[in-house]
């Protein structure tokens, strides 16, 4: 699956509250979008379209009710989803090291990978 840039901006929103949020809650929390308000339909079509989110039922919005959404996958499982773009997979132990030589890791998150790693070669 490939998200726009703006796309990706409202994923962030909808992983980072780990809610579902209506139109106005996205726009009100998308505090450094790259996109203009009346977008917003368009791309929460878009992403629908795609499987990246989700409707999540129905809130009242002031007088009205409006739509509420989720992400319908996770982060991690969004970025995984990228390597089905590309013609050359990723070498698994190169990427890992380079994930957390860019991003760190703390002993609970690898000793959480270690058990996983474990349980895999079992």
């Amino acid at each position: 699956m490939y998200l726009t840039k703006n796309e990706i901006e409202i994923m962030d929103v909808l992983w980072k509250e780990n809610r579902p949020l209506s139109r106005g809650e996205i726009l009100s929390l998308s505090v450094d979008k790259t996109w203009m308000d009346s977008s917003i339909h368009v791309l929460l079509n878009s992403m629908l379209a795609k499987g990246a989110i989700e409707e999540a039922g129905f809130a009242k919005c002031g007088k009205t009710c409006g739509r509420v959404y989720k992400a319908a996958l996770s982060c991690e499982e969004y970025f995984a989803s990228t390597f089905d773009s590309t013609k050359t997979k990723p070498d698994f132990p190169k990427l890992m090291k380079a994930c957390i030589e860019k991003e760190g890791i703390d002993k609970d998150a690898a000793a959480d990978l270690i058990a996983y790693l474990e349980q895999i070669i079992k």
